[in-house]
């Protein structure tokens, strides 16, 4: 017999007013219609809900998952062989990646990552150094992939 899942009980919602210049109340107003929010609810909270995940990553607080995306040139002499490596050193933190072809023999290499805040930067900040990276960014979130880095039950 088949048993439909129950849904979780919403939890209540926070009203807060905020005033806002002309100006920026018509830039959210723009900001809702070209990402497609709802209303400048879903949008605001969008917004702050990025803050404080970047407030949480600059505390380096926490269990996060998120991406490191690079972009090089593999035609530099060794530098696949240094990010495997690096990528091999942090084997409980780097879960996949996924490297793009770009031209003149530039990469986009999208490497999906999970742990401690702290550790994750370390990661990035060694990958983003390695001589042929020209640019790289660690995007977290606070959802993290359950069966990975277990949070410590109290």
């Amino acid at each position: 017999m088949f048993v439909p899942k129950q849904k979780k009980p919403r939890e209540p919602v926070s009203r807060i007013s905020v005033s806002l210049p002309p100006d920026v109340s018509r830039g959210l107003d723009k900001l809702v219609e070209t990402r497609g929010f709802e209303n400048r609810s879903q949008a605001v909270a969008s917004i702050i809900n990025e803050s404080l995940l970047e407030h949480q990553k600059e505390a380096e607080e926490g269990i996060m998952a998120g991406t490191i995306t690079l972009f090089y040139n593999q035609a530099r002499k060794n530098i696949l062989g240094e990010l495997a490596t690096l990528k091999r050193r942090f084997l409980d933190e780097v879960i996949g990646s996924l490297q793009v072809q770009l031209e003149n023999s530039h990469v986009m290499d999208v490497i999906l990552v999970q742990g401690p805040v702290e550790t994750l930067q370390k990661i990035t900040d060694r990958l983003v150094s390695c001589k042929g990276v020209k640019v790289g960014k660690l995007t977290l979130t606070s959802s993290i992939i359950p069966q990975l880095h277990p949070l410590k039950k109290p």
